[in-house]
């Protein structure tokens, strides 16, 4: 590893964003969808953050859940390409949203685009915020500092008693096991030659990003030490439990009142 030039990022080309739209259609990503959102506590008139949205999915089931009852849901993601998939999303989800949904390009690694404090009732993100990342070229070395800081800008944006529910993978996650369970939906596919496309891209990206992690730039951590990042940012009320495959944790916290 170099000490001036880190290895290259997919996260923000479009052909990577585009990789994990169809990840919705496989069944263990199914299972966390339905383990995250059985875990929110959804109110109306509340206004809820999609961190590392990608394609939307998590959106359109806060939205769906509520029936449009809540106040505003902003998607944030660094891959510019998922703002025409939140277009798509705006389009076609009931009840009409409006402007109640909309997308920011921002790269969580670097902070949040919100400059107000306590300005959302709760923030959700899949298998997202363990791709922050922060490279030291004096150490030459990968380091957890932008992970540590978008847990404390997260709790920033929380109002007093807000709700942040998130999943990571588990530290050296079977992507195979992933792609093997998946292979289940490839019969109820609308369109299996799709599908299995989708499901290629996305275990390819997985070598990659697991390749990645061991060298310390993104962040499979053991569940014990996220628990001990959290309470570091300020949460409290930290529960856990596995999904996706048995391959990620699927954490829910608070911010103090």
């Amino acid at each position: 590893m170099s000490a001036t030039v880190p290895a290259v990022n997919y996260w923000p080309q479009n052909s990577c964003a585009k990789a994990f739209w169809g990840q919705h259609e496989l069944p263990p990503y199914q299972q966390l969808l339905q383990d995250t959102i059985s875990w929110l506590d959804l109110q109306p008139g509340q206004r809820w953050l999609d961190l590392g949205c990608g394609g939307g999915q998590l959106t359109r089931a806060l939205w769906q859940t509520t029936e449009g009852g809540l106040e505003e849901i902003v998607g944030s993601d660094c891959a510019a390409a998922n703002a025409y998939a939140f277009e798509k999303l705006r389009s076609r989800v009931e009840p009409w949203s409006g402007d109640r949904i909309r997308f920011v390009v921002s790269d969580f690694s670097t902070g949040l685009p919100f400059a107000e404090d306590d300005c959302f009732d709760g923030v959700v993100s899949g298998l997202a915020i363990q791709y922050a990342e922060s490279y030291s070229p004096e150490t030459g070395r990968w380091t957890t500092n932008a992970y540590d800081a978008v847990l404390k800008e997260v709790c920033r944006v929380l109002r007093p008693g807000g709700q942040f529910a998130f999943s990571v993978n588990i530290p050296e996650p079977s992507w195979l096991k992933v792609a093997a369970l998946s292979v289940f939906g490839f019969f109820g596919a609308r369109s299996p030659g799709r599908y299995l496309h989708k499901a290629y891209a996305m275990w390819r990206y997985g070598g990659w990003l697991k390749t990645q992690a061991r060298k310390g730039r993104f962040h499979y951590l053991p569940r014990p030490l996220v628990v001990k990042k959290l309470q570091a940012a300020g949460f409290v009320q930290i529960e856990r439990r596995r999904s996706f495959a048995g391959q990620a944790y699927l954490f829910r916290c608070r911010k103090p009142e």
